[in-house]
């Protein structure tokens, strides 16, 4: 067994592998030099400080007996001879191939504004370590260009540590590529209401510099911001170039597979020796159309990473389906906020529980009548409660035993923005669904195909 990928999907895979009894050898492939580590706490515990970036390695739930490849890439793939190239110029065999490469950060498009000091994106403990060193120094001004949940919840920090931040935002509001546009509208006044000099409807034409040092910006309004840090929240990129010519149905959307989580080849034929798990995957839902699902959440790559390993070392009826509803969480500006379902599957929304005021609410999302997924801001608990409705595609809106607000039951529209139009991606992409008021033919259409472009 060879999986590509010593994060958390790859490590979860491993540790499943040897649960599942597989006793044979075991490889581990990870680009960087370091032992696995969790993520989430990068941008929000390292940020203020409370957590080294050193501390948050992934905890271990039972020995693996791999052998590590740390600081070593994958470079090419060849399925027809079951082995990998190496970075270092090695060629690895296999038996079974999992696939869980992840993402990285998009970089600023301008190389040398992006090799100006003090102009970094947030993905790795490494980049977690440099711009904390750069916020504890006490920056005039922090620009976030993005307002995803990353450049929120990095902007969030930058206030809690009472520093003076610039969020630039293309798109109408934060978090609107994930959420739409009435929780977005929420993000956009939670986040000025904490002192955020939030500019939406905007972008960043150049970054701005002296004696090598990043000294501002430039917008696309004309204005002009003085900034010593910068921080580059445009979204991830789903790492997948190494598979060009290998015959897989790779892309930009990341490596689509099967429900068990059997890679697809270019032509839709599924393969029966090469897995995917992660933020990589492109995977169908019954829930969702079937269509194709890339996620960047921390419990689908654990679970996706359990069903791959059990099918992996199965054959035939006793493989599973990965059918976990996706679930994440964000903390910023003194709120927590958790979702379930795909709130980008929707075409309606209705506040069901609490009020915007009040910053205590649950959004239930719709599509064509039935609940598709739900949003608590400082209510997780109540996530329950709508997980089992979306599990049981249950009508929508809501009935009086889900909703305590009087006008839960009036519906408006969700406003899911077209994720080519915005500067940063979204939470979670559905093929086909996010892009059918733009041209296409919605669920189930062209777009839910298998083309990697």
């Amino acid at each position: 067994m060879v999986v590509v990928g010593a994060s958390l999907a790859g490590v979860r895979a491993a540790e499943a592998l040897r649960a599942e009894g597989f006793d044979g050898e075991l490889t581990l492939v990870g680009e960087e030099n370091r032992p696995p580590y969790d993520r989430p706490p990068l941008s929000k515990g390292v940020l203020l400080g409370r957590i080294d970036p050193g501390d948050t390695g992934l905890p271990a739930r039972r020995a693996v007996d791999a052998r590590w490849l740390l600081g070593v890439r994958a470079e090419a793939l060849d399925p027809d001879r079951a082995r990998l190239r190496l970075s270092d110029g090695g060629q690895l065999p296999y038996d079974r191939l999992l696939i869980a490469t992840g993402t990285r950060a998009r970089d600023w498009p301008h190389p040398d504004e992006a090799a100006l000091d003090g102009v970094l994106a947030l993905r790795t403990a490494d980049d977690a370590a440099v711009l904390t060193r750069l916020l504890a120094a006490g920056p005039g001004r922090v620009l976030v260009i993005g307002a995803g949940f990353t450049g929120s919840e990095i902007a969030s920090a930058c206030r809690e540590r009472g520093l003076p931040v610039t969020v630039v935002e293309r798109g109408p509001a934060p978090l609107i590529g994930a959420l739409g546009g009435v929780c977005g509208s929420f993000a956009a006044a939670l986040q000025r209401a904490h002192g955020v000099d939030l500019r939406c409807g905007t972008t960043v034409t150049r970054l701005l510099g002296d004696g090598g040092r990043l000294t501002g910006a430039e917008l696309s309004d004309g204005d002009r911001i003085a900034a010593d840090v910068a921080v580059v929240a445009l979204g991830a990129v789903r790492n997948t170039e190494w598979l060009q010519g290998s015959g897989l149905a790779a892309g930009p959307r990341g490596l689509a597979c099967d429900a068990g989580c059997r890679a697809f080849d270019r032509h839709g034929v599924v393969t029966d020796d090469i897995f995917v798990a992660g933020d990589v995957a492109r995977f169908p839902h019954p829930l969702y159309a079937f269509q194709l699902l890339s996620l960047e959440h921390w419990g689908n790559a654990v679970a996706q990473a359990e069903t791959a390993a059990h099918n992996m070392v199965t054959r035939g009826p006793r493989r599973l389906p990965h059918l976990t509803l996706p679930a994440f969480w964000s903390s910023q500006f003194g709120v927590n906020i958790k979702s379930v379902g795909v709130p980008t599957f929707s075409d309606q929304v209705v506040l069901a529980q609490g009020s915007l005021a009040a910053r205590r609410l649950v959004a239930v999302y719709g599509y064509r009548g039935r609940i598709t997924a739900a949003v608590a801001v400082n209510r997780a608990k109540a996530l329950e409660y709508y997980q089992d409705l979306i599990e049981n595609r249950a009508p929508f809106p809501p009935g009086p035993g889900a909703a305590d607000a009087p006008f839960a039951t009036v519906a408006v529209p969700s406003d899911m923005p077209d994720p080519r139009r915005l500067s940063h991606g979204p939470t979670v992409a559905v093929t086909g669904h996010v892009l059918d008021r733009y041209g296409t033919t919605g669920p189930g259409g062209p777009a839910a195909d298998l083309d990697p472009t």
